[in-house]
């Protein structure tokens, strides 16, 4: 799409953005597309649908992003944040996801669904959304008078240099085809689909649930479409005979701009980029207080609204609106306790279930591959330990925990603390 003006081509994304994730708010509420949910269903009654409805959008983003890279529609190698950055942050990825993955369990929810959540009227995913989002930015931006950050103080210096830094990005087509990246990411990208489609229509129960199926593909058609928008909004500048992306025109202000006037605080987040729900929290924490600055908008935060206000709008047409609170302190508690590791996780990962699970995954980054294994175990042994303290509420936590470990593999059978009921 070409403009002739930055603030005409930047007024266009924000709007589209807003209005995809309007629609994808609305059907993530309609069809209770939920990640948490998915591994709940797994781990507690062995229903593999949501799951496969998740593997779904990831399918679609993985096929739809080849056809968009091969084609030039997007660039993937330089969005934000960088998926397939030289350096492979496993460590951050592995730990983030982690915490995050116990944090969405205890939270009732992972970053999308919080949202969704505060729609239809969950004023404890409010409280949820304010301490993830003050967390998240705090960790990316440096507190009052001061250059330091949550994770300069906190990660950097015993995390970061376990990071690896590569001769190629870090995606499987550059890693196994430095000379043909693009033609490897086909091909591997095409059989990963391939074997997972196979498993996705196993599921017999998920392959009669017409839901399950638009809700899949309609998650992974959202994703695509941030892809698309974001690497589509070109400037044209007559005089020069050039476009520019808007980054590329951000990077060259002085050059084509008269005036600052309508200039973003930012230029990263003008990258090719889709929806990640955690970093966006804290752009929207920090937009707020900043007085609403304009300069601030981004697409994480119109896709954080557009997907609020998406499922307001199902939940007052389905009439599914209620007011719901925590039930005592320690439901409290045990949200607080779940917001700041998503908060801490999401940051540290790069992403949450969509950012890292469907967005990263699409760009085969072996960093996602490794924050999404991390958010599904987290939320599993989680989940698991919570089973046995139910059950046992006299067993103490490392008993619980020791079993949940054998239960999901990890240890021994001859370890096993607590007897299945």
């Amino acid at each position: 799409m070409l403009f002739e003006s930055f603030s005409a081509a930047q007024t266009t994304l924000l709007w589209s953005v807003f209005g995809v994730a309007f629609v994808m708010g609305a059907i993530v509420n309609k069809t209770n597309f939920c990640t948490m949910g998915a591994v709940s269903d797994m781990v507690n009654m062995g229903d593999y649908s949501r799951f496969r409805a998740w593997l779904l959008a990831i399918i679609v983003a993985i096929v739809g992003m080849l056809i968009l890279e091969s084609s030039g529609m997007v660039d993937p190698n330089s969005s934000f944040p960088p998926y397939r950055a030289n350096q492979l942050i496993w460590a951050e990825n592995l730990l983030g996801g982690f915490l995050f993955g116990i944090g969405m369990t205890l939270a009732s929810g992972c970053g999308n669904k919080t949202l969704i959540r505060i729609g239809g009227g969950n004023i404890k995913s409010i409280v949820v959304f304010l301490i993830v989002g003050v967390i998240a930015y705090f960790m990316t931006s440096p507190f009052p008078g001061s250059d330091q950050t949550l994770f300069s103080v906190l990660f950097y210096d015993w995390i970061r240099p376990l990071a690896i830094s590569l001769d190629s990005k870090q995606d499987l087509g550059s890693i196994f085809s430095s000379e043909n990246p693009m033609q490897m990411r086909l091909a591997l990208g095409s059989v990963i689909a391939f074997l997972i489609m196979i498993y996705i229509i196993k599921g017999k129960e998920f392959r009669t649930n017409p839901e399950h199926w638009f809700a899949g593909i309609a998650v992974g058609l959202a994703v695509l479409a941030g892809w698309y928008l974001s690497s589509s909004m070109l400037i044209d500048i007559p005089d020069e005979g050039e476009q520019y992306t808007l980054v590329e025109y951000y990077e060259s202000w002085d050059m084509v701009s008269d005036t600052e006037e309508g200039k973003p605080a930012q230029g990263s987040p003008l990258s090719p980029q889709s929806f990640t729900f955690v970093n966006p929290m804290g752009q929207t924490i920090g937009y707020a207080s900043s007085g609403l600055q304009t300069s601030l908008l981004t697409f994480g935060i119109l896709s954080v609204f557009g997907v609020i206000l998406g499922s307001l709008a199902w939940s007052l047409v389905s009439k599914s609106f209620r007011i719901e609170w925590f039930f005592n302190f320690k439901d409290f508690l045990t949200h607080v306790i779940g917001a700041i590791l998503m908060g801490f996780g999401g940051v540290l990962a790069m992403g949450c279930t969509i950012g890292q699970g469907i967005t990263g995954l699409s760009t085969l980054a072996v960093g996602s591959l490794i924050a999404f294994a991390a958010i599904v175990f987290g939320s599993a042994l989680t989940m698991k330990t919570q089973y046995y303290q139910m059950l046992y509420e006299d067993a103490s936590f490392f008993a619980a925990l020791t079993t949940a470990l054998v239960e999901l593999r990890m240890l021994p059978a001859s370890m096993r603390k607590l007897e299945a009921l």
